[in-house]
């Protein structure tokens, strides 16, 4: 079982699977970056805000000591239930900034792999009774 166990892992297909999700991972901390540091920010100062994630609406009771609080990780951590409606667009915006960036990937990858050559297909060959009756035909023209 060891032994199967070690082929499994050895097929180039198992490796290229976690070399993708290891890149994967670190790309999703540097879209994260952008993201929380440089487009939410900017889209935060647009509406008002300069904490965009900070946009939260309290559902339930707050304790005394967080009482008028505004910290959106305070108030989760101490249970208070909320809808974070800020913290779901910062990941709605960071998912269409992935998609659109594997987007341009997979555009630019198609556009830069050579497309295999369109081979001009031959015309099939005529059929033998085509090619007999135009022989007939030819015939018939020359003796008339």
């Amino acid at each position: 079982m060891l032994k199967e166990f070690r082929e499994f892992i050895a097929r180039g297909n198992v490796m290229e699977l976690a070399v993708a999700v290891i890149i994967g991972a670190a790309f999703g901390k540097i879209v994260t970056s952008l993201t929380d540091d440089i487009i939410m920010p900017v889209i935060g100062k647009i509406f008002g805000g300069l904490d965009f994630s900070s946009y939260f609406i309290v559902m339930g009771a707050v304790p005394e000591k967080l009482a008028g609080s505004s910290d959106y990780a305070a108030l989760k951590a101490a249970g208070v239930p909320l809808l974070g409606w800020g913290a779901f667009v910062t990941q709605a915006v960071n998912f269409v900034v992935i998609a659109f960036i594997i987007f341009l990937m997979v555009r630019s990858i198609n556009r830069t792999t050579a497309k295999p050559a369109e081979v001009a297909a031959e015309p099939a060959p005529e059929a033998a009774d085509i090619t007999l009756l135009r022989e007939i035909r030819d015939a018939l023209t020359k003796q008339g």
